[in-house]
């Protein structure tokens, strides 16, 4: 049993040790998407290569993930394998291959505040906000005491240089793309959001009284998903460590496996994180009994 068996089936990119980096995966799955082009056409490897007037070899190290391609490969790929209708998708994969997968602590380096201002940016740009959060409340509903206990944790975590009150001031200017302009906006909390303990008591009770209000904007429509709701999308937010070489994860469009020793170590914190939060013997046995008389109440 692996930690993708809710997902099954997906396409896998990586088996243990292969690589070493998120961007080499997603230059893996973009060489995987190639090579079906190519094979699709009918076309070797080395046919194709002649014909764009490539090294014998280039074709291969790009179908391996070994060498990114440039925007001027693609479009000679594609025409030669008669696929011009892929290029702007694969165009855009190769854009992101190294910023969509940027870390958290080359990303925070210079704190969270200039985090904030950058994703103001974005926001300002968009028109359409599809939100989902399982567990926390979304940053452009956040109070600012929930907005600095969440940055709190996550510096603490990374260990990143710590700003969390000039990121919670930034992380709040940019809320007023709520009220501002024609934009709309759908966000959809898990139940969970609104038991997660941020900040403690009061900080909590502030942030429940601020999503009541906000509930009444007019252009937000905010949805909660009851704990008890009918399992109906795949749920990622797991993760399985083996020993200290591997770190598997599924995502929405792939089965991702980390083997660099900084970040099996990162997940190895959010575990100790997690197990020290959790209760057992007894006490689980109570949850789930009670979780079970619940069941069976809700069938009578």
């Amino acid at each position: 049993m692996g930690p993708g068996d809710s997902l099954r089936p997906v396409r896998r990119l990586t088996t243990p040790g292969a690589l070493t980096t998120s961007a080499d995966q997603a230059r893996a799955s973009l060489g995987i998407r190639l090579r079906d082009l190519r094979r699709d056409a009918g076309l070797s490897g080395t046919r194709l290569a002649q014909r764009g007037g490539w090294q014998s070899s280039k074709v291969s190290k790009i179908e391996h993930g070994k060498q990114t391609p440039s925007e001027a490969d693609l479009a000679i790929w594609c025409e030669h394998c008669r696929a011009p209708d892929q290029l702007p998708d694969l165009i855009a994969a190769v854009r992101s291959i190294e910023t969509q997968f940027a870390e958290w602590r080359r990303i925070m380096r210079g704190g969270t505040r200039r985090r904030q201002q950058a994703s103001a940016a974005v926001y300002e740009r968009a028109r359409l906000f599809r939100i989902y959060e399982p567990a926390v409340v979304p940053g452009l509903l956040q109070t600012r005491g929930y907005a600095v206990a969440v940055l709190s944790v996550f510096i603490d975590f990374v260990r990143v240089p710590d700003d969390a009150e000039e990121g919670a001031t930034a992380r709040l200017d940019r809320q007023r793309v709520l009220t501002h302009g024609d934009r709309r906006f759908h966000m959809v909390l898990g139940e969970q959001a609104l038991h997660t303990n941020v900040g403690g008591t009061e900080v909590m009770a502030g942030q429940l009284e601020h999503l009541l209000a906000a509930g009444k904007l007019p252009r937000l429509r905010l949805g909660i998903i009851p704990l008890n709701a009918p399992y109906r999308v795949p749920l990622n937010n797991g993760f399985w460590i083996l020993d200290e070489a591997l770190v598997q994860f599924d995502t929405y469009t792939a089965e991702l496996s980390l083997t660099r020793p900084d970040e099996i170590a990162l997940y190895g914190r959010a575990f100790e994180r997690l197990a020290a939060m959790a209760v057992y013997g007894g006490e689980a046995q109570t949850l789930i009994a009670r979780a079970l008389e619940h069941m069976v109440a809700a069938k009578t």
